[in-house]
Parts: structure tokens; C-alpha cells; sequence
């Protein structure tokens, strides 16, 4: 029969939690969101994200897909990718603009560009 090991894992699942919920909230997502998007109740996803249900491999891979990012990251076997916007709001509205057709994107970008070297000169 093999032995047991007293194998120590590099982060708990109250980590594991946090790191998730982080992501979520980076991405813009709420919880009532993300539980479409997975196919579960809003209630689950707070537990995972409480730490109070653990984690098994194939729901973490299906986080990582449905919030674009890696099984590393959620694991905190990665870094978190930097240049990710916390906002919500601002997030919202960069996939709004995303919808917009060509000419109208390219128009609001043009605007963005304009103020954005008139407020660099202040």
C-alpha cells in the first residue's frame, strides 16, 4: 500500500479563492455572470470564490476559459498579467466600443487620441 506523503502545497485554497475572485472582478465579470457563462448557480461560484468548496481541476479549467486566462494564474503557479483593467465601468465600455461598426470606432478613437495630447500638455 503506498504511503501518504506530507506533501505541501505552494498556496492554500483560501488563495486559490481570493486569486479568483480577482480575476473575475478584473475581467468585469459578476458572479451571476460568470454562473451563465458556466452553466451553475451564482451561489457556487461564491463558494468557490469564498474558498468554502474546493477547487477540482476541471472547474478551474473552465474558469479559465470563460474568464481568458490560465489554470497557472488562477493556481498562482503565474504571475497575474499586468496591464489588466480593475475598473469595471471602463471595461463595459471598451466592449461596447468593440461592437461599434469600423467607421464609428475609428471616429471615437480619433476623439480619444485628440484629447488624450491635449491633456498630455497640461
Amino acid at each position: 500500500m503506498p504511503r501518504v506523503g506530507s506533501y505541501i502545497s505552494p498556496v492554500d485554497e483560501k488563495t486559490i479563492a481570493r486569486r479568483l475572485k480577482e480575476i473575475r472582478t478584473r475581467r468585469g465579470k459578476t458572479q451571476a455572470e460568470l454562473a451563465t457563462i458556466l452553466g451553475v448557480d451564482q451561489t457556487l461560484v461564491s463558494a468557490y470564490e469564498r474558498g468554502a468548496v474546493r477547487l477540482h481541476g476541471a472547474i478551474v479549467a473552465a474558469f479559465a476559459k470563460a474568464l481568458r486566462t490560465s489554470a497557472d494564474e488562477i493556481l498562482g503557479l503565474k504571475d497575474q498579467k499586468d496591464g489588466i483593467f480593475g475598473d469595471r465601468r471602463f471595461i463595459r465600455r471598451l466592449e461596447k466600443i468593440e461592437k461599434l461598426p469600423k467607421r464609428a470606432k475609428q471616429a471615437l478613437l480619433k476623439t480619444i487620441d485628440t484629447y488624450l495630447v491635449g491633456a498630455e500638455r497640461r
